[in-house]
């Protein structure tokens, strides 16, 4: 009996840790000081640190102290009761900005001991997002289709019309005439833009370096509109490629990049190019039996003002803009060419720290370019 009561005691430990690594959540416990007693594996990953590392940690020292899960720990420290919040900002000092779920609990009725449950948010959630952004940019490319037709040769018209008017009006009208070819020149290349929403042809993919890609990006923005702007790169070495299309994605972080440093807008900002790898979803493609993961994460992060709250939700629509003469069809564009590659893009602002993360598709065996 003794004999039998000392090995389910020793089994007991090593169940338990076998039940926290099985579980598809992140878990951790901590003591009513906050110092981390217990993390399983996927609490590892999310915060990017060993368990060796966390287990001498307080959780204090990783998170924002203005963070809401300081504020719902106290809550649940002094009633003892569980609370749950949805979309919680998870960010902190070594810690990339996203958003979880969170549930904590006591660990027994004396709250000695709290559990914490994170979960990024629900891929359901941020899929939905992502088709409304592309039911939007197919909207535009219906509308795109008729001002190209209906607008860009009335448009040249007036503009040579403005030419030869330049010609024979007196100087102090002239500055008239230059001012009707700058704005057809505007219209016309919001029109061109728009059209660029309605090109759905077949595109080749194939495994692409990310790392070139953001090395790439980096120096034309270094040689160009980002001259005065810091750059770090914190990379994950062992990244496998990207399934996609160089040339986009070339397009996409480039859009991505301009618009944080046109934010920053001064010599002391920063922009911060982040890739790291997460274990994620299967999503299926569209007629075929192949399956696309989305464990490859890039994020673009700068320490501009931020995006107002009310627009984050709606940023990726088009005409959606935070700039006074912005177009809003850039990061339209972005979020399409991110859904065309079976991805999807998310942004987490607020002032001071800007993140918009990319999780991309590593290949499964699909070869045939994506129509």
């Amino acid at each position: 009996m003794k004999e039998n009561l000392q090995n389910n005691n020793q089994r007991e430990p090593l169940a338990t840790t076998a039940i926290l690594e099985s579980l598809p959540i992140s878990v951790i416990v901590v003591d009513k000081e906050l110092n981390i007693c217990l993390v399983n594996g996927l609490a590892q990953q999310l915060l990017g640190m060993s368990h060796i590392v966390l287990l001498r940690q307080n959780l204090k020292n990783l998170i924002d102290t203005d963070s809401v899960i300081i504020s719902l720990i106290k809550q649940v420290l002094r009633n003892g009761n569980s609370v749950a919040e949805f979309g919680v900002s998870l960010s902190g000092p070594k810690l990339n900005n996203q958003r979880v779920d969170i549930r904590i609990a006591p660990a027994a009725d004396d709250v000695k001991h709290l559990v914490i449950i994170l979960q990024e948010c629900s891929m359901a959630r941020q899929i939905d997002s992502q088709l409304a952004h592309g039911r939007a940019a197919r909207s535009v490319a219906g509308l795109a289709a008729v001002l190209a037709h209906e607008i860009r040769n009335p448009l040249l018209g007036i503009r040579g019309a403005a030419q030869l008017l330049e010609q024979s009006v007196p100087d102090p009208d002239r500055e008239l005439t230059q001012l009707i070819c700058i704005e057809s020149d505007r219209i016309r290349d919001l029109v061109n833009r728009m059209e660029l929403f309605s090109d759905n042809q077949p595109f080749q993919r194939d495994p692409v370096n990310i790392h070139d890609v953001l090395g790439h990006v980096r120096k034309l923005a270094t040689t160009g509109f980002a001259k005065n702007i810091s750059f770090e790169e914190q990379y994950d070495p062992s990244l496998p490629p990207v399934y996609g299309n160089r040339g986009q994605l070339i397009q996409v972080l480039l859009n991505l990049v301009k618009n944080a440093s046109e934010a920053i807008g001064s010599s002391e900002g920063q922009v911060i190019l982040k890739t790291s790898y997460r274990h994620s979803v299967l999503i299926s493609v569209a007629g075929s039996r192949d399956r696309l993961q989305l464990p490859i994460v890039v994020v673009i992060q700068d320490n501009g003002p931020g995006i107002p709250e009310d627009l984050q939700q709606s940023i990726f629509e088009p005409f959606v803009t935070t700039k006074s003469r912005g177009t809003g069809l850039g990061l339209a564009l972005v979020a399409k060419i991110i859904e065309d590659h079976g991805g999807i893009i998310e942004i987490d602002s607020k002032p001071g720290l800007t993140s918009v993360s990319l999780f991309l598709p590593v290949h499964l065996g699909v070869t045939n370019p994506v129509s």
